[in-house]
């Protein structure tokens, strides 16, 4: 089935498993339920898992005394998100390795935000505590944290207390910052602080149709928290967008000379242009169908490694 994405509500169920955005006419109420994200989201099982219990304080000391492997020069990235991030996972992993011989692990959970990796949100979050962003990184020990995030607008996460884009929008954006300075304090503060705490690299994201004026703030945040705690900033949006327009919404592009070079990446050649979404989805990357379960895409997918390839040239620009 490949209708528009404007033609209804199959659409956004399948968004929502995935961090979707219903639409500035939506509520809280209208969100239906999603299969099983966090299962789906788990970590590929040759990584190792960091222990489910959580540290006692004198763990959490010993975490932050343990200086960082600084051996050799590959960065170890730590890549956290919603279904963005989930779908992104893969590609990303496999640019850092050869790019920059990074060392990688990923943590992905479908329909989350910000306030999903922070510690005190427990029961109400979607991720477990043995993925919140700090015990990840006291396990992991990265040099960066790439964090992406659609933002989700429509109180599908518990977390964020039913708070909306429709219903609240200043409030919404509030609690947003308010998420965002919160863990970037606890990703700092996991890591022990100091000059060897790692770098956050915050994702700006791409257009929404929908919504056009929230990712344009959303970005606004995690710029301004980016410059406050010495992070970064990869605009993946911006490699999404037409070049006259960074928050003017398409579903294809001009191929790039890579997608030239590579025709699996070019999906009309012919016009040297190239599927950025499909058809059924304005929000995701990836042109295999969404299913139930989330995955890391399955197929070749343009928007995806444009995504993947900024965020690896800032992660490369700053190491």
């Amino acid at each position: 089935m490949r209708k528009p994405w404007v033609g209804g509500l199959v659409a956004a169920v399948l968004l929502l498993g995935a961090c979707g955005d219903p639409g500035s006419g939506g509520t809280s109420d209208d969100a239906p339920q999603t299969p099983d994200v966090t299962r789906a989201a788990e970590p590929p099982k040759e990584e190792a898992e960091p222990s489910a219990t959580p540290p006692s304080s004198t763990t959490r000391q010993r975490a932050a005394d343990k200086p960082r492997d600084r051996t050799g020069t590959s960065p170890k990235v730590l890549y956290l998100g919603d279904s963005l991030a989930m779908e992104n996972q893969n590609v990303l992993g496999d640019l850092l390795r050869s790019e920059l011989g990074a060392r990688y692990r990923s943590a992905p959970y479908s329909g989350t935000t910000l306030c999903d990796y922070l510690d005190d949100t427990g029961k109400d979050s979607l991720v477990p505590d043995k993925h919140k962003a700090a015990a990840l990184v006291r396990a992991e020990r990265p040099d960066y944290v790439v964090l992406q995030f659609w933002g989700n607008a429509w109180g599908y996460t518990p977390c964020m207390d039913g708070i909306t884009y429709d219903k609240a929008r200043q409030k919404y954006f509030d609690r947003y910052a308010a998420d965002a300075k919160a863990l970037a304090s606890q990703i700092h503060e996991a890591a022990g602080g100091g000059a060897d705490k790692p770098r956050i690299v915050w994702v700006l994201q791409g257009p929404d149709p929908i919504t056009p004026d929230r990712v344009r703030r959303v970005d606004a945040i995690y710029e301004a928290q980016a410059r406050a705690s010495g992070g970064i900033v990869a605009d993946a949006g911006r490699a999404v967008s037409p070049a006259s327009d960074r928050h003017k919404w398409v579903e294809k592009l001009p191929c790039t000379a890579y997608e030239t070079e590579n025709p699996a990446y070019c999906t009309e050649p012919g016009r040297s242009r190239t599927a950025l979404h499909r058809g059924d989805d304005y929000l995701h990357f990836c042109l295999a169908p969404t299913t139930p379960k989330s995955r890391p895409c399955p197929t070749r997918s343009p928007g995806i490694r444009r995504i993947a390839a900024e965020i690896t040239r800032a992660v490369g620009e700053s190491s």
